[in-house]
């Protein structure tokens, strides 16, 4: 397959990408505002989703949990009614850049349907192979119950991308996520990413087309 996405120069990449993408629909990780962040469903954006793991420990860097989070995305956005059109898997965060087959479908069942399946597997292999950062990775509730945390409590970021020229933007800054981390030199290299797809047609998890 063709890699179609434009390349960007390193340096001018992240504020290319700041220009095009309204500030209202940003929403960093670790603000108080983040449990109520507004998914602006507008017909015919697509959404570039950040969220990241509890305290943004890498809980993602076996590949057992990379495997959960690539069947997880698969089932919701099967069930969800999306189209998948990027991917990272980082060691303590994901980038995941999906368009809704219907303007209504709310972005927040996408990421809780995905979030919750992935937690509770997590939940149960460290039950049972590791109780200690079972124990480490659970808090205690006010009815002194405890609660299992994988992922940040709240929505993280939620960017839509408008137009095609910031879709293909988004797709290569996502990609270089492990390029500028140092932990491949290219980012198609990176298996748990959709960057192998765009550069030769093979991926971990299908891709699906683009279309705008």
């Amino acid at each position: 397959m063709k890699y179609w996405v434009a390349r960007a120069k390193a340096e001018g990449l992240a504020r290319g990408i700041a220009g095009l993408v309204p500030s209202y629909n940003i929403y960093p990780v670790g603000m108080r505002s983040e449990k109520k962040v507004r998914h602006l469903n507008i017909p015919g954006h697509a959404h570039e989703l950040t969220f990241s793991c509890y305290r943004k420990m890498p809980l993602l860097s076996s590949e057992i949990s990379k495997v959960w989070v690539l069947q997880a995305i698969d089932a919701a956005r099967k069930d969800r009614g999306f189209s998948l059109y990027a991917f990272v898997i980082m060691p303590e965060h994901v980038h995941i850049i999906i368009h809704p087959h219907e303007p209504a479908t709310e972005i927040s069942w996408f990421l809780k349907s995905m979030k919750q399946s992935v937690a509770r597997k997590a939940s149960r292999w460290l039950s049972e192979h590791d109780p200690h950062r079972h124990d480490k990775l659970s808090i205690k509730k006010k009815d002194n119950r405890r609660e299992f945390r994988f992922w940040q409590a709240g929505g993280g970021y939620d960017r839509n991308i408008e137009n095609p020229d910031t879709l293909n933007l988004m797709i290569e800054y996502i990609h270089h996520n492990p390029v500028r981390r140092g932990l491949v030199e290219q980012a198609a290299d990176w298996k748990w990413s959709s960057a192998s797809w765009y550069e030769r047609g093979e991926c971990v998890l299908k891709i699906d087309p683009l279309f705008w």
